[in-house]
């Protein structure tokens, strides 16, 4: 199986299954001589970890990253930094009634199909579970942007179902369960949530992520814009569905006279670019929203097939996120965070600039 390494300069390999001895990242590019231990990792796997709320899977993993290489007295070498968190909490015999089944709007279906084999186990490769290295990996990148450039990422919840979130302050995201943006609604997203996971379905969400005090210049015409490559990442993140810039589909029902940010001496005057033109940065805050589906593991009895493509009744147990947006935001700005590295590495090397 391809496809499991991202970036050029800055590149992330991901291995390992849900219910594996271990999952982990090999970082291959991180610039040397900067300060790093477990610790500026550990934080940021501590934000996406399950079992932190009654709103999220129960799977009880502690997420303990252990650097293997790449790391000398604290400091990254430049050579490849391996990542390991390992599995303690995996319950295989959950999937035992879906083993020879496909979960409806699960990667089960087109898994089986392309490989012939699939691991039932929690999702296997296809589980949300392989986030994790991700999120170690970003916080690398995190580190790095903010020392060099100042950079900083967050992301929040915008919506959950059809519950709208007023954006208040991010002082509040870290506060809650949701990673909301406003406490004074996080009573009634418990309450939805209390009511979703006691009728055994799920739902989606959407989120937000903004990347500040990104400098002009990061990104590549035609093949390797920026914003091309921040779709592409996104869009590997379990469950997303859409991803939007800037003003996005809104940009269909404005005139040029709207839509083109004006600029004056003193900066732009709006941002519907989302800080992203002809695929190159602006300086301008770059904007991405992410719609996540709902979780395709749930308790309700769906129809589907078997591998002999008999009609069968799947119902899936085991612990699932009834909504996997609710854990995604450390993830995405994770994401963001190793996009912008590699394009800054780029964009250093090509034009020499740090």
């Amino acid at each position: 199986m391809s496809g499991n390494s991202l970036g050029k300069l800055f590149c992330v390999t991901n291995f390992g299954e849900s219910h594996g001895p271990a999952i982990g990242c090999v970082v291959d590019g991180c610039p040397p001589g900067m300060k790093l231990d477990h610790l500026d990792i550990q934080s940021e796997l501590d934000r996406r970890k399950p079992g932190t709320s009654r709103h999220v899977t129960q799977r009880q993993e502690k997420d303990e990253v252990e650097i293997l290489s790449g790391v000398y007295n604290g400091v990254t070498t430049g050579t490849p930094i391996a990542l390991l968190i390992r599995n303690i909490d995996a319950r295989s015999k959950d999937y035992s009634n879906i083993a020879e089944a496909f979960r409806p709007g699960h990667a089960d279906y087109s898994y089986w199909h392309k490989y012939g084999v699939r691991d039932p186990r929690g999702g296997g490769r296809s589980s949300a579970r392989l986030t994790a290295p991700t999120v170690a990996a970003g916080a690398i990148a995190k580190k790095w942007l903010f020392e060099t450039y100042n950079i900083s990422i967050s992301a929040y919840m915008s919506q959950l179902g059809k519950i709208s979130i007023p954006f208040i302050s991010y002082d509040y995201i870290d506060k809650n369960p949701f990673f909301s943006p406003n406490m004074e609604i996080v009573p009634e997203l418990e309450n939805y949530m209390d009511l979703l996971r006691k009728n055994g379905d799920s739902i989606g969400a959407r989120i937000e992520v903004v990347a500040n005090n990104v400098p002009v210049g990061l990104g590549e015409p035609i093949y390797d814009r920026l914003d091309a490559d921040i779709a592409h990442i996104m869009m590997g993140l379990n469950a997303v569905k859409a991803v939007s810039i800037g003003s996005g589909f809104d940009c269909i029902g404005q005139l040029g006279s709207e839509h083109g940010d004006e600029i004056t001496p003193g900066g732009f005057k709006s941002n519907n670019s989302g800080g992203i033109l002809g695929g190159i940065s602006t300086g301008q805050p770059i904007n991405v929203s992410l719609a996540i589906k709902p979780t395709s593991s749930i308790r309700v009895e769906r129809n589907s097939v078997n591998k002999n493509n008999e009609a069968v009744v799947v119902q899936t147990f085991g612990r699932h996120d009834p909504c996997v947006g609710i854990r995604a935001v450390p993830i995405v700005e994770s994401m963001m965070a190793i996009i912008l590295i590699d394009h800054a590495l780029r964009y250093r090397g090509q034009c020499g600039i740090k």
